[in-house]
């Protein structure tokens, strides 16, 4: 391909280009335009501007390489920010580049981004002012252009996208959330929370581009679904299905967009209620669901609150634990500091004691203790802490708290 010339690929036409060419003029290096799943749409062909390896391959593929976890990073601080960000380079032959988000309002487009060319910056380093101007005036246009050429389904997607996040938010009345959402009066809703599972030293796929790839894969396999997003979580709503069919769906938005994204999803759905006043009720009941699922590699790629319940409610009781201290058990708290301070096992002891449900020999053997050893540290909790493990409900609040201590 003759990087000189801009051909017109994929739909884009000629604009893009002309103006990835009048950014350049000003920015002075190689300028592209690219969409949220990176595509490149345009980009400047002006003799001579300066151009790396790395402008290069996104070019001749139309798709930047994907090489560097700090990169996905630098495409977050891009669309976050509300105007140019200067993004450090990665390697030792990249240029330094400069980016912009381009945005219809707030709903995010794509990017831009152009090479520094030695006129792009002053004698302190910094971007001279038409530099950030010629970006800022270039994404507000290229904004124009591409919303141009999205096709009414799409902006029809953006408006229901929009109702959603009101009615989880509980934004407007239901029967006019139900109108934008084109819902019948007493539709079956259920609601499903796609998320990335949080795993050590693995950063997730940006949620703009998670949402992008639902979006579509929702618009493929139920076109009357509607897609939006909150937090790090994408949300989908669903009318008219069973338990069944939820779940099935959402097993197979896990294993498509897992695979799009080489990274392990999580999905919770919701009960299905008949009222869309009860939307946030939903969505609480999905950000509960993966809370807990999205915390492990362990947890059930796809749940519901039948799934994950006891996981949930010890959640919830953590929360209260930690929000009003004065609830727990003095004696579990001396026993702790006491096992911390003296190196002891006491607090290990009667949570082993309490998981086999009063079973010494079972405790003991997962121990790998004696049972006279057991039950000695077990008379010694009772004397030292003021434990009644005689009790149920002592048993209980002590089970629950050493639980979540652990």
């Amino acid at each position: 391909m003759d990087l000189a010339k801009s051909p017109i690929v994929d739909g884009t036409s000629e604009e893009l280009f002309a103006l990835a060419n009048a950014i350049a003029a000003v920015v002075g290096g190689s300028v592209a335009v690219e969409d949220l799943d990176r595509r490149v749409l345009a980009y400047s062909a002006l003799p001579g501007q300066p151009m790396d390896d790395l402008r290069r391959r996104g070019i001749l593929e139309r798709q930047v390489p994907d090489d560097e976890p700090e990169q996905r990073g630098q495409y977050r601080e891009v669309l976050a920010a509300p105007g140019v960000v200067r993004v450090p380079t990665l390697g030792a032959d990249e240029m330094p580049r400069s980016a912009v988000a381009i945005r219809a309002g707030d709903l995010p487009l794509g990017t831009v981004w152009a090479i520094e060319g030695p006129a792009a910056t002053d004698p302190g380093g910094r971007l001279v002012p038409a530099a950030e101007r010629a970006l800022l005036d270039g994404a507000r246009l290229a904004a124009l252009h591409m919303l141009r050429r999205r096709s009414s389904a799409e902006l029809d997607l953006h408006a229901r996208e929009d109702a959603l996040r009101d009615a989880l938010n509980a934004g407007r009345p239901a029967a006019e959330a139900r109108y934008r959402l084109g819902l019948p009066a007493r539709a079956r809703l259920a609601l499903i929370g796609l998320a990335p599972l949080r795993v050590a030293g693995r950063e997730a796929p940006p949620l703009v581009r998670l949402a992008a790839a639902a979006a579509r894969h929702w618009a493929a396999v139920h076109a009357d679904a509607a897609v939006t997003t909150a937090g790090r979580t994408v949300y989908v709503l669903l009318a008219e299905l069973d338990p069944a069919a939820v779940r099935r769906l959402a097993e197979q938005a896990v294993a498509t967009l897992g695979r799009t994204f080489d990274t392990p999803l999580r999905a919770a759905f919701s009960r299905s209620a008949d009222d869309l006043a009860e939307l946030p009720d939903l969505r609480s009941e999905v950000d509960d669901i993966l809370r807990v699922t999205t915390a492990g590699p362990d947890s059930p790629e796809v749940a519901d609150l039948g799934d994950a319940h006891a996981r949930v409610l010890l959640a919830h009781v953590a929360d209260e634990l930690a929000r009003l201290p004065r609830l727990r058990h003095p004696g579990i708290e001396a026993m702790v500091a006491h096992d911390r301070a003296q190196q002891t096992a006491y607090a290990a002891s009667v949570t082993a004691w309490l998981d086999a449900v009063g079973n010494v020999a079972q405790a003991a053997e997962r121990l790998a203790v004696h049972p006279n050893t057991l039950k000695y540290r077990l008379r010694r909790a009772r004397e030292l802490f003021g434990l009644d493990l005689d009790a149920p409900d002592v048993r209980l609040s002590c089970w629950l708290q050493l639980r979540l201590s652990t």
